[in-house]
């Protein structure tokens, strides 16, 4: 009857040990759940002060922020402008080239189409 005991008490240790494995796989994943929102929350601070920063600095800068966005507008508008006009300018060139080399028809046969033919037909060079 020994033996009975010692096989009920090993099964015994081995339930304890599955039930303390169990608990510190749940723990474990609690903690990283809790590492998760503690980061995030930590990277929102810091995000949010860097932007603080960068707020601060381009204020002491270019002054206020609509005046720094009037002057990106204008630059924008004016460069818009001027490859519009640009356009303008070359679009008829544009269309003379396309139209000139659509329209160029070569007679020639190219010397490669001139071999490839004659390799086809058995006749030497």
């Amino acid at each position: 009857m020994s033996s009975g005991a010692g096989i009920q008490e090993l099964m015994a240790a081995e339930t304890r040990a599955s039930q303390i494995v169990a608990e510190a796989r749940m723990g474990r994943g609690d903690r990283m759940k809790q590492a998760k929102v503690d980061s995030a929350d930590l990277i929102a601070s810091y995000k949010a002060e860097k932007q603080e920063e960068f707020n601060n600095m381009v204020l002491s800068k270019g002054g206020s922020e609509g005046n720094a966005s009037a002057k990106l507008q204008d630059e924008t508008s004016k460069e818009v402008t001027n490859m519009e006009s640009s356009f303008q300018k070359n679009a008829q060139k544009a269309v003379d080239v396309l139209l000139s080399k659509c329209c160029e028809v070569s007679l020639e046969v190219p010397t490669a189409r001139v071999r490839a033919t004659r390799k086809e037909a058995g006749l030497a060079n």
